[in-house]
């Protein structure tokens, strides 16, 4: 069963796009985030009392978990839907992200001891490729503008949020854990969205959809999942698995929006996950 987690983690991480193309025209990014993030805290409190889960005993466990919770969620999320609402391209942000694996692998040696091999290293370099060649079409003509910086945040987080939790706090109770870890990300989204936004919300039915979508897929689904990988996988090959997700994204947009996929983007699936089979491959 554990074999499919790592596919099935990139398959639920992709359809947040699909989640915010549906939000995103109904809401400002921050406020639709801090709603989200509110809906989680009460669905996952009431699960872990009613199920009388674990809390950490260590303080110092607690904010570790916080810690990587605002940066996983609060900035990371924070920055890619702030990117995409104020019109950089989703190719262009998803290029910009697509870079993590590659700053995992050159951080993983110094901060936790992990050693990356020159094959890992091809995988990752062809990975990143691939990514390239997925995304190619997407980049249309606008100008990048200061709207760039939010999508670089949000490769900077979720970098340092996945390593730090490897390192500090990979083992948790995931009930309570979720808790921990969004209760300071909501905390922070609210303060941005005090300084920055009027928590304006048009509440349609494609909105409710997209935030049912993101609450009980991505929140509760994906970052489950995300947090098993990291628990029991190396910080190099759970970040090969980012790679994965703009190919995997645009084969739900053609799915569900007929987007066009084109030769370029079908030979780019190929090579990325010829890269992350590569990195994650068993040394003989």
């Amino acid at each position: 069963m554990q074999r499919i987690y790592p596919l099935l983690f990139v398959f639920l991480w992709s359809t947040g796009f699909v989640g915010a193309k549906f939000g995103l025209p109904y809401a400002e990014p921050l406020s639709f985030l801090l709603t989200r993030y509110g809906l989680v805290i009460a669905l996952m409190l009431l699960i872990a009392v009613a199920m009388r889960a674990p809390w950490p005993k260590d303080p110092a466990q607690w904010l570790h978990i916080g810690v990587s919770g605002v940066l996983v969620h609060a900035l990371y999320l924070g920055g890619v839907f702030v990117a995409i609402k104020h019109g950089l391209p989703a190719g262009i942000t998803a290029l910009v992200v697509g870079m993590q694996p590659l700053l995992t692998a050159c951080s993983a040696g110094w901060l936790l001891g992990e050693k990356v091999s020159a094959r890992q290293w091809g995988g990752l370099a062809l990975g990143f490729v691939g990514v390239g060649l997925v995304v190619s079409g997407k980049f249309g003509d606008a100008a990048l503008g200061p709207m760039l910086w939010p999508a670089v945040v949000a490769l900077l987080a979720i970098t340092a949020g996945t390593l730090y939790q490897k390192r500090f706090c990979a083992r948790f109770d995931l009930r309570t854990g979720s808790v921990i870890q969004f209760v300071p990300t909501a905390i922070v989204t609210g303060i941005a969205v005090a300084l920055f936004e009027d928590y304006r919300i048009a509440w349609t039915g494609e909105f409710l959809f997209a935030l049912g979508w993101l609450v009980l897929v991505l929140s509760l689904g994906a970052i489950s999942l995300l947090n098993l990988l990291i628990r029991s996988g190396s910080a190099v090959n759970v970040a090969s698995l980012f790679y994965l997700t703009p190919p995997t994204t645009a084969l739900v947009a053609w799915a569900v929006f007929g987007e066009k996929l084109t030769l370029t983007a079908a030979l780019g699936m190929a090579v990325a996950v010829s890269g992350v089979y590569l990195v994650a491959r068993p040394a003989k």
